[in-house]
């Protein structure tokens, strides 16, 4: 389907009613576009929403049942306006979002669909999946100048930290954390402050009156929780080409990196095991 804006779409959903869940992948070019929704499919995703930035033409081997439209800006990273009128729209509905060069990773998701997860997080009376940023990048920038190569990724296995946030009065917030590393932690000469976090609330379930913010947060605080705090939580990864890309593209970085590879480096197998094994995301009670 292909609908002229995201307005059109909403009203059409209004009307249709139609059985989520959502992915909406905001596409700010055609880079891995076609593997970011093929990726988001497979995991079974009822509806797949592409909001492209003008001027963008459909892609000819985009798959016919992705709704596809254009961004009414060019190049904006702020999706907040957008997604609060999604949000506003499917009331209760299980939405992800992310951008094109990002792909949803969660325990066991070779075999366990999307519509799995959260069933079992719904059952845990847990209204979204916290999710962390895992930057990607290709092993040659010499082969892939734009730092995006999915037959040879690397990422970084180490070099992660995290701190607890804290209100405007300085006290700290129960299960709430800033998370730091990879390409964003190595090259923060390049990337600006309030870009550093790799810590995102990238799935959740819609409600009236929950506002999704520009640093992927939400006004709602339970929203920004990493767990509930009885018992550690399923959490899953966006691993993202998102970060390398930028830093290739970027006039002010671009000749300053010859290589995003370090000895921390380690090649990406697009398993959910190996995220597990690295502490990047847990199954929490769900085995």
């Amino acid at each position: 389907m292909q609908f002229p804006t995201l307005k059109t779409y909403l009203n059409w959903a209004k009307a249709h009613a139609p059985k989520g869940p959502f992915a909406f992948i905001f596409a700010q070019d055609d880079i891995e576009l076609t593997h970011t929704v093929a990726h988001h499919i497979k995991l079974g995703f009822r509806q797949t929403v592409v909001l492209a930035d003008v001027p963008f033409t459909r892609p000819a081997d985009l798959p016919a049942e992705v709704t596809f439209m254009a961004r009414a800006a060019k190049s904006s990273s702020d999706i907040s306006q957008e997604m609060n009128a999604i949000i506003s729209a499917l009331p209760q509905q299980w939405i992800y979002c992310g951008y094109n060069g990002e792909y949803l990773f969660y325990p066991f998701c070779e075999s366990r669909s999307i519509g799995e997860i959260i069933a079992f997080n719904t059952e845990e009376r847990r209204k979204t999946i916290a999710t962390t940023v895992v930057d990607l990048y290709a092993g040659h920038l010499g082969h892939s100048p734009h730092g995006v190569d999915v037959t040879n990724a690397y990422f970084d296995r180490l070099g992660y930290f995290a701190e607890t946030q804290r209100d405007a009065e300085h006290r700290p917030l129960e299960q709430q954390l800033n998370i730091y590393g990879g390409l964003r932690w190595r090259f923060e000469e390049h990337v600006p402050w309030h870009k550093r976090r790799i810590d995102r609330a990238a799935l959740f379930q819609s409600l009236r009156g929950l506002k999704f913010q520009p640093d992927f947060t939400f006004n709602l605080p339970e929203f920004n929780t990493i767990s509930c705090p009885w018992h550690h939580n399923l959490t899953a990864s966006v691993c993202s080409f998102r970060a390398a890309k930028a830093l290739r593209h970027n006039p002010g970085s671009r000749h300053a990196i010859s290589s995003f590879r370090w000895p921390g480096s380690e090649q990406f197998k697009w398993h959910s095991q190996q995220l597990m094994d690295l502490g990047f995301m847990e199954p929490g009670q769900w085995f």
